[in-house]
């Protein structure tokens, strides 16, 4: 008896049809019920959609709002090989093809011919300023050509082994793209200087750098942003090691020189330079 009578209270819960009610409620109270839900879900939906359109409004297509930066660009090379470690003997095609393949790679957006077709001949060793004027944008910014032939001897037009097979490597540095940097308040360009680090100066022998002096030239500066500038190139410098120590680890380290750009701090002492290892084996 008590089975069946709890049953039925169970079945008369979902639907008393003396009453109409389904779950203990009428129609009616489940419509308004739903109702009240409906309003205040659309109210919700309304008040985040008018949040994200305020929002929106502060922000810009083409740079950020706001800019969070370190003092000192970061710098890198190419090829990177493994944990910034080039290691290769030079009889053996095989060690040193995919540095070869890698440099070939990163350079062919910079081959002289899609540079004229996309960029613009800029005037050297000064800045390439593009301001807006007023309301009215300057979009899409143009772009300065630099063209690999400017590597010459790193440019693998010249050696398309880099200078691999010879033992004699080519190293290409890159600093890392801020948004309206200016590296120096006067006309001295930004250059690179490269050196071994420790107990390997006797290692590293001579280099030659490309551009001559190793300099990042200002006419590529400012950088406005990947929207703004679709076909900015970044300018490189390339370094030729020409008579390095074989059979050896040497630890070099690159740093960039500017009067805009601090030296590494006690907080980032890698900031502005870059190390990596070079060894460079041979039979004989």
């Amino acid at each position: 008896m008590a089975k069946d009578e709890k049953k039925s209270a169970w079945k008369e819960f979902f639907w008393n049809p003396r009453t109409r009610e389904f779950c203990g409620r009428t129609a009616s109270s489940w419509g308004l019920i739903l109702l009240f839900y409906l309003a205040f879900y659309i109210f919700l939906a309304g008040l985040f959609a008018l949040t994200m359109y305020v929002m929106l409004q502060t922000l810009d297509d083409h740079k950020p709002t706001y800019q969070d930066r370190l003092a000192t660009p970061g710098m890198m090379i190419r090829p990177k090989g493994e944990q910034l470690e080039i290691d290769y003997t030079v009889e053996y095609t095989e060690t040193w093809e995919r540095y070869i393949q890698a440099l070939d790679n990163f350079l062919s957006p910079y081959n002289d011919s899609v540079q004229a077709q996309k960029n613009y001949e800029c005037r050297p060793d000064q800045y390439f300023i593009q301001a807006d004027s007023g309301s009215l944008k300057n979009f899409p910014k143009r772009s300065c050509q630099f063209k690999r032939s400017i590597l010459e001897d790193c440019s693998g037009i010249k050696d398309r082994y880099y200078g691999y097979n010879e033992g004699k490597p080519c190293v290409i540095i890159k600093l890392n793209r801020v948004i309206n940097f200016l590296p120096s308040s006067n006309s001295n360009p930004p250059y690179v200087t490269c050196g071994a680090k420790a107990d390997d100066t006797d290692k590293i022998g001579e280099m030659m750098y490309f551009p001559p002096n190793g300099t990042f030239n200002l006419m590529y500066y400012p950088y406005y942003g990947k929207k703004s500038q679709v076909n900015y190139s970044q300018p490189l410098v390339a370094i030729k090691f020409l008579n390095i120590t074989m059979n050896e680890d040497v630890n070099v380290e690159c740093r960039i020189n500017a009067d805009n750009i601090k030296a590494g701090s006690d907080r980032d002492k890698f900031a502005g330079r870059i190390s990596f290892k070079l060894r460079i084996n041979s039979r004989f």
